[in-house]
């Protein structure tokens, strides 16, 4: 069973963590949700209105790429007018204290980054950025916030957006296994553990290792004695944590 936190120093106290430590945060939509970013939750399983089918396939991308394209620009758009909030910052503020700090994002937006995280690995792609259709599946930067039909990469193939859709592989699943196993302390922030395999990572960490999830709902996950359960939003929870790391 997960053991609930009335405060994060619960954990921390009996915590045997310093400066060498290595720590990874796994990060979802709720880390971006505070910034002003949509949920699929927020939406009923809809992303702006549109079904995932629709947009975040590649039966969709064959269908109606115009479409895909127009739906991830205004994604960009809406991206482009926020800013990474307390809880990014806290986690940069942590990162000065713990160097060996890994971010593991499902968040496809660049506030990690924007914030000053210098270390973050995507699982399900950048928004920023586009992708080759062609065999070479080169990534380019996307300046501003449109990508159209005719845009190519260097061998003339048109640019997608580079986004791991539903039912695609998982390119940087193998990277983050090794990390995760790895770890001295294991974060899991704003994300209900329900979209796979990404929460599937859990299982890969060490049983000595504690897992400390910071979301406000009861997360779904079960099988270690070391899961702790801190029930606030992804700023809430990282600046106490952030707070009681670094003093």
């Amino acid at each position: 069973m997960n053991k609930r936190l009335n405060s994060i120093s619960e954990l921390i106290s009996r915590s045997t963590l310093n400066h060498e430590s290595s720590i990874v945060v796994f990060t979802g939509a709720g880390m971006s949700a505070e910034s002003g970013i949509s949920t699929f939750r927020d939406q009923n399983g809809l992303w702006e209105n549109h079904r995932v089918e629709d947009v975040a396939s590649i039966e969709a991308w064959d269908r109606n790429r115009a479409l895909v394209l127009d739906f991830y620009n205004q994604r960009r758009r809406q991206l482009l007018q926020v800013k990474p909030n307390k809880g990014h910052e806290a986690l940069v503020n942590i990162e000065k204290g713990f160097p060996n700090l890994q971010v593991i994002t499902q968040n496809v937006d660049d506030l990690h980054e924007r914030a000053g995280q210098t270390n973050v690995l995507h699982l399900h792609g950048q928004l920023r950025t586009s992708r080759s259709t062609g065999p070479g599946q080169e990534v380019y930067h996307i300046n501003g916030s449109e990508l159209s039909m005719g845009d190519t990469c260097s061998n003339g193939f048109q640019l997608r957006p580079n986004i791991v859709w539903f039912g695609e592989m998982v390119p940087a699943f193998e990277e983050a296994l090794s990390i995760v196993s790895q770890c001295d302390l294991l974060i899991v922030v704003g994300t209900s553990l329900a979209v796979y395999p990404a929460a599937s990572l859990l299982n890969y960490v060490s049983a000595q290792t504690d897992i400390l999830l910071i979301d406000p709902n009861e997360p779904s996950f079960r099988g270690s004695k070391h899961i702790y359960h801190f029930p606030a939003k992804a700023s809430h929870g990282l600046v106490e944590l952030a707070r009681l790391l670094m003093s």
